[in-house]
């Protein structure tokens, strides 16, 4: 059996004599093959990188946020007073500590989407109240539209009046709060757990870019292939306690949570699959994040039955992935995060924005009017969008990269197949801030890739047509950053 070597060079010399005065092997030519033990040994560190004792210690925690009072419903810009709830929605938080005591945290929400600023706040107060610093959080919403408004979230989007706006602060400054607590139960709930990584398939999801929602239902009935890129993995986490205990089932999914566009509360097609998960492994935390759905939407659609049948696709894809061998995650944790800033093509000028107050959009006719009170508030527009990445390294089995705003698939298809096995790739992290098209869709125009940003209140229309290399050259500095030392 080969022996364990010391890590410093003068114990690794003394481990050489000690060897060589036990065995039959002279000093002379141990140490002249000195480097085969120590390549040796590196393998043997490389197929067991944990000792003994060394593990994950894992907390989760969990509120409801469904508003108590009638905060409008977020997406599809217009007025959608609240009309009861068919499920509650809610905010989860894992918290993960390595055996070397580094944390993160992920809080997953069934929110339409979670603006800059309130971000920004939150993830002082984690660092004020816990020491987390930016790299260690991220803030995952599922882009669900049964979900509420928040402040500064598509603030252009909603003919709203002084009442709202004031219910839809109060609710803001709450679920910041509900957030600190949330991270905190998580943190005071560590205990020694395992992760192990998986994946599972869901079909449900279709590029709306490349086939009309009219015709899906018909083309599938007929068994004709549907068109343009979609990512149908079903990455899955799962967390275990040391009592062998299901704690946690991460999970995550390419497509809008668009299936509904009525006005009850619910987490659509996320929220019923993390009931079915939950119903099915009691005690246990079903966590949804959305990767890369941009311009995925789940077809057809505007039906309860067909949102609860996609949830339980999704969930029996989760399931399916647990029935496999899955991968134990080692218990290392690197973090990296850096906001890359993305130009616009052509930022707004006074005189665009004058006229565009006569558009009959009235989206575009209110952001106009607005862009035009910072103008003469004294204003300068920025060139450019300071947007959030993340990469967390699990061990040497999971790449965790985190995505601002509504990325479309093309950028998890092609990390994936940059970074290999493993990798995850989320978007709807930290920012909403706006449609993130790759190359290919900045080309083609329509609306993920057009001039549509003023939707989301940046000052111009579009984006420059180098946003996805600024991006991949951002998230391959971050990745390197999270890789451990040989």
């Amino acid at each position: 059996m080969m022996p364990t070597l010391p890590r410093s060079h003068g114990g690794r010399k003394a481990a050489f004599r000690t060897l060589a005065a036990t065995t039959m092997f002279p000093v002379a030519l141990l140490m002249k093959h000195r480097m085969i033990f120590v390549v040796l040994a590196a393998a043997l560190a490389l197929a067991h990188p944990c000792s003994a004792g060394e593990t994950w210690k894992a907390g989760i925690a969990k509120a409801v946020i469904t508003p108590e009072k009638p905060v409008w419903l977020a997406g599809y810009g217009s007025k959608r007073a609240p009309e009861g709830k068919l499920h509650d929605i809610w905010m989860k938080a894992l918290a993960l500590e390595d055996a070397a005591g580094r944390r993160a945290v992920l809080v997953t929400t069934d929110f339409q989407g979670i603006p800059k600023a309130m971000c920004d706040r939150t993830c002082e107060k984690l660092r004020q109240r816990f020491g987390l610093a930016r790299d260690q959080i991220i803030l995952a919403f599922a882009h669900n539209h049964c979900g509420p408004r928040l402040t500064d979230d598509l603030v252009d989007y909603y003919p709203v009046d002084a009442e709202q706006v004031a219910l839809v602060d109060e609710y803001t400054a709450l679920m910041e709060t509900r957030i600190v607590e949330v991270v905190g139960a998580a943190l005071a709930n560590l205990s020694p757990a395992s992760l192990r990584t998986g994946e599972g398939r869901a079909t449900f999801a279709v590029n709306r870019r490349n086939n009309r929602e009219a015709e899906v239902a018909d083309l599938l009935a007929k068994g004709i292939a549907l068109k343009g890129p979609v990512d149908h993995a079903v990455p899955v986490l799962t967390v275990t306690g040391a009592d062998g205990r299901l704690l946690a089932l991460l999970f995550g999914y390419a497509c809008h949570p668009t299936t509904l566009s009525f006005t009850q509360w619910c987490g659509d097609y996320p929220g019923f699959a993390q009931l079915a998960l939950e119903k099915g492994h009691p005690g246990a935390a079903a966590m949804f994040v959305n990767t890369c759905g941009g311009d995925q939407n789940p077809l057809p659609r505007r039906r309860v039955e067909l949102c609860e049948r996609y949830g339980n696709m999704l969930a029996e894809g989760v399931e399916a992935a647990l029935q496999k061998p899955m991968t134990p995650v080692s218990p290392r944790l690197r973090t990296a995060f850096e906001f890359v800033e993305l130009p616009y093509e052509k930022v707004v000028t006074r005189e665009e924005l004058q006229s565009e107050m006569a558009n009959k959009n009235a989206i575009r006719a209110r952001w106009a009017a607005r862009m035009l009170k910072k103008l003469d508030a004294g204003e300068k527009f920025a060139a450019s969008y300071p947007y959030p990445l993340h990469a967390w390294r699990l061990g040497g089995e999971m790449l965790f990269i985190g995505m601002g705003g509504e990325a479309v698939v093309d950028y998890a298809l092609r990390f994936k197949k940059e970074f290999g096995p493993g990798t995850w790739v989320c978007g709807y992290a930290d920012d909403l801030v706006a449609y993130i098209p790759s190359r290919r869709v900045w080309e083609e125009g329509g609306y993920e890739g057009g001039s549509f940003l003023y939707e989301y209140g940046r000052p111009a229309f579009r984006w420059a047509g180098d946003v996805e290399e600024r991006i991949v050259e951002g998230v391959r500095r971050l990745v390197k950053k999270t890789k451990e030392n040989p």
